[in-house]
């Protein structure tokens, strides 16, 4: 997924899918054993929410929604810090840029902020679910930042094996997205097909050389596997990737 590539690629690699070897998670109770994993089944999220098709209006829903998804998550995490929206026409600046442009509008977390490049894309759509579905990703981010989980996770050690880092990322993306679906569950979010959903609000490079890298990376059978743990189970227990046997992020 493309959402990988960009974590990995801020990192200096870059993890394509590809055969796994066994490297199972010990010594790292943040990633294994967090206590977030324990909190149950995420209350139903009642947000009220009003998509319309201008700036200001989409501005509007934003801030709600974000504002109802703290309102929902922060009994989940310890000295949780209620998050803020950024948004911009234009995210191209400060210390979690990457330096990938993005057409079109994305979402991402950035320490206590939810950073948003709002274009025509999603002030035009009348249709919110490919939002709820990117901005639920973005979400992951500040989940797993505030409970450590993110932390643990880039202090984790490696050996400079890079078949033990891919692996290590597969792990951390597919709960992020399994996070992802615990969060579009309790929004009540709904989709015929969630696979194609999932894929079709991808983030695009302007580049051309980074749209043909991306395109590589798909979304695979265990990254669907995930999402829908999280989805039908509705509850951050059912994300604990870290512990999963290596044939469920392979």
């Amino acid at each position: 997924m493309m959402i990988r590539v960009l974590a990995a690629t801020a990192a200096g690699l870059m993890a394509f899918s590809g055969a796994a070897a066994a490297y199972p998670v010990k010594g790292v109770p943040e990633l294994t054993h967090n206590a977030l994993y324990k909190k149950g089944k995420l209350p139903k999220i009642s947000c009220k929410l009003s998509k319309g098709t201008t700036k200001s209006s989409t501005t509007t829903y934003l801030n709600t929604l974000v504002g109802c998804l703290n309102d929902a998550w922060g009994p989940f995490i310890p000295d949780f810090k209620p998050v803020k929206t950024d948004i911009k026409a234009t995210h191209d600046k400060g210390s979690c840029y990457n330096g990938i442009e993005i057409t079109g509008s994305f979402a991402t977390s950035c320490y206590t902020q939810l950073q948003i490049q709002l274009d025509a894309d999603w002030i035009s759509a009348k249709d919110d679910l490919p939002i709820l579905t990117q901005v639920a990703q973005a979400w992951s981010g500040v989940v797993m930042g505030q409970t450590g989980i993110g932390a643990a996770y880039w202090g984790m050690p490696n050996d400079a094996d890079q078949k033990q880092l891919e692996e290590q990322g597969r792990r951390f993306d597919m709960q992020r997205l399994c996070l992802s679906g615990v969060t579009l569950k309790a929004l009540g979010a709904k989709s015929k097909n969630w696979k194609a959903t999932l894929k079709a609000e991808e983030p695009t490079p302007k580049d051309k050389h980074w749209r043909d890298r991306f395109s590589k990376d798909k979304l695979s059978a265990n990254d669907l596997y995930w999402f829908t743990q999280g989805y039908t189970k509705g509850t951050p227990g059912a994300c604990n990737t870290w512990k999963a046997p290596e044939s469920k992020v392979a």
